[in-house]
């Protein structure tokens, strides 16, 4: 998921690898980390405008330099895990541990 977060007037986005059958904690952990005082799911316009991918498919891989990706400690110990592909209609099946190993990633406890 793509989360905007908000502090003083400028907003900052990041990419968040949680399990599809948890929920992250992204008022809290989420926010705490980026150092943001409002966090939120981007809108699906933002999201897709940014990161050149298809709302459903965006992956965490290709997303714009810079941006942090906050991949949960349980996606971190998958052998494998299911990611989009940048387009709807495929998905790509990669260890979780490349997750954790992309630039600009953080291991962290995302889910409550």
């Amino acid at each position: 998921m793509v989360v905007a977060a908000k502090r003083g007037g400028e907003v900052s986005y990041a990419a968040c690898m949680v399990l599809a059958t948890q929920r992250a904690d992204v008022n809290g952990t989420v926010r705490r980390h980026l150092g943001a005082r409002k966090t939120s799911f981007a809108p699906m316009d933002e999201a897709t405008g940014l990161t050149g991918m298809e709302y459903g498919g965006i992956t965490p891989l290709g997303l714009p330099e810079g941006w942090p990706v906050l991949v949960d400690e349980a996606v971190d110990a998958e052998a494998e895990v299911v990611v989009g592909s940048g387009v709807r209609r495929s998905k790509l099946l990669v260890p979780g541990k490349l997750l954790a190993d992309l630039p600009d990633a953080a291991v962290l406890a995302l889910t409550r």
